[in-house]
């Protein structure tokens, strides 16, 4: 999972993009990068690490230009060595820089293709540097010296024809404009807003609402499953549908965990969905537990519980209390890599507020539940500050099967989920009760009557149906070799670097 973000600016649009980033941090910690044009030429700054380490005052004064777009990055099923941050550049035609979030599940195919037919040369196993040379590519073929809105919606159209899998893109073309789109069935998030100044409409493009808004920008709406907008050197705006069929489709473990809860996705109010979330979860306890429940308080595991844990809560008629302290400066644990260091850093992470555990029946209450390996050190940190009992509750359903539209699952065999019952899984993470959420009560719990036409999601994780198509048992055994590899390279801390200099970077000043 990634955060992108683009804006169309009448002033410098260095900080702006900065602060987007920041806003965008939580989805991804291990790469940022900004790029932006000024007078026909590009300047970039890419590394790996938080948007804090990377951008210092030197980088931000050289980041001149009124258009630019940026990108932050969590550790995928590729390298994670900083020649693989984004954004992308590619030299012609024009000059095109791009940033994207979500996986292409049809990159291998694609890539030998543009190698061999279409003579393009890339640097990186990347997805989004496939993504960029297809666009590159189709845009190349169209031989405008001035492209037009409907030279870039005719593209736009053609990636949608030879990419497949879920992916939100900003791009810009330098001296030409900036340029955001969707795959057609909006699995991945993307936004637009404006703002009026005295020099004219400014407009931000980005993963989240929460990035438009902090910067002062009025939400317009979220670009529809295919649809593409551009925004011309002029500053003009264009829009189009450019997929034959599109759904509405997103991703619902967007919902579940990955967006800020103060972010309005689809139309979706995240914060909504998870107190339904909540409710539902309560409902079911008192269904299968029944109403005599022996719960003395509910506990979230911080940060991305806590609103479903609320609400279940109120639910119940128990107390909600805060039971562990979070140590912010900790990452995310199930996008580690490497099992002892995800061990390690929940202990890090997580400190128990032993006052709230002594003698106490208490419902712990999670966001998911994938590997297993982290609620059960959270269990036993339970019982060491006296809990009598432990039982533990996840807002979604059992994650069964593998991600392939850009968040970074592990293998299926490394999903606690993927061949048990709930009673086996209980007893693996050491849990008194365990109870899951179901997939229409999650379903439920997302929908809402504001968005009628947005009644189906993709749930690939819980039931394994995969919205793009494409996907069968030869695939996931194949990602599954390929992520097994990779966790075994990243287990031993083993990092495979470019060297700056074989990448193309001519017409770019790197800052």
């Amino acid at each position: 999972m990634c955060g992108v973000v683009g804006i169309a600016g009448k002033s410098a649009v260095n900080q702006m993009l900065f602060d987007a980033l920041t806003m965008l941090q939580h989805r991804g910690q291990d790469a940022a990068g900004i790029v932006t044009c000024h007078e026909g030429r590009l300047f970039l700054r890419k590394d790996n690490g938080m948007v804090r380490d990377v951008f210092h005052t030197r980088h931000m004064r050289a980041l001149q230009g009124n258009y630019g777009i940026g990108h932050v990055r969590y550790p995928t099923a590729g390298s994670s060595s900083s020649a693989e941050a984004q954004p992308f550049y590619v030299n012609s035609p024009y000059g095109i820089t791009l940033a994207h979030n979500g996986n292409l599940t049809n990159a291998e195919e694609i890539h030998d293709d543009l190698f061999k037919t279409d003579l393009r040369h890339m640097n990186t196993d990347s997805d989004s540097e496939v993504l960029l040379n297809v666009f590159a590519h189709e845009l190349q073929k169209r031989g405008k010296l001035m492209p037009t809105a409907d030279d870039i919606f005719h593209v736009v159209s053609k990636v949608h024809e030879r990419c497949k899998g879920g992916y939100a893109v900003v791009a810009m073309l330098t001296g030409h404009g900036l340029v955001g789109f969707r795959d057609p069935n909006g699995i991945r998030p993307l936004i637009y807003g404006s703002r009026e100044t005295d020099a004219g409409m400014e407009y931000i493009i980005a993963s989240e609402s929460v990035a438009i808004t902090a910067l002062g920008f009025k939400v317009e709406r979220d670009i529809a499953p295919g649809e593409a907008i551009f925004i011309d050197s002029q500053g003009q705006m264009f829009t189009k549908q450019c997929a034959e069929a599109p759904e509405y489709r997103p991703c619902i473990f967007e919902y579940v965990y990955f967006a800020r809860p103060d972010a309005i996705i689809d139309g979706i109010s995240v914060y909504k969905a998870r107190l339904k979330m909540g409710e539902k979860l309560a409902q079911k306890i008192l269904t299968e537990w029944s109403e005599e429940h022996d719960i003395d308080v509910v506990i979230p595991i911080p940060d991305t519980s806590r609103t479903s844990a609320l609400e279940l809560a109120n639910m119940l008629g128990v107390k909600f209390r805060e039971g562990f302290m979070k140590n912010r400066y900790i990452g995310r644990t199930f996008i580690m890599p490497g099992q002892q260091l995800r061990k390690k850093s929940v202990r890090q992470k997580l400190n128990p507020v032993e006052l709230e555990f002594q003698g106490k029946n208490v419902l712990l209450v999670d966001d998911s539940i994938v590997r297993g390996t982290t609620c059960n050190e959270i269990i036993q940190m339970a019982r060491d500050a006296g809990a009598k009992k432990v039982f533990f509750a996840s807002a979604a359903p059992m994650v069964k099967y593998p991600n392939v539209y850009g968040i970074d699952m592990p293998a299926k065999e490394e999903l606690i989920a993927s061949e048990r019952t709930v009673e086996e899984i209980r007893e693996i993470i050491g849990a008194d009760r365990l109870i899951f959420q179901d997939l229409e009560d999650l379903k439920a719990a997302v929908r809402t009557s504001k968005v009628p036409d947005l009644q189906e999601f993709d749930c690939s994780v819980f039931d394994g149906k995969y919205v793009a198509g494409g996907i069968d048992e030869a695939y996931l055994d194949e990602l599954q070799a390929k992520r097994r590899e990779t966790s075994k390279k990243k287990d031993s801390y083993i990092d495979v670097n470019i060297d700056a200099a074989s990448v193309d970077l001519t017409g770019v000043k790197e800052v």
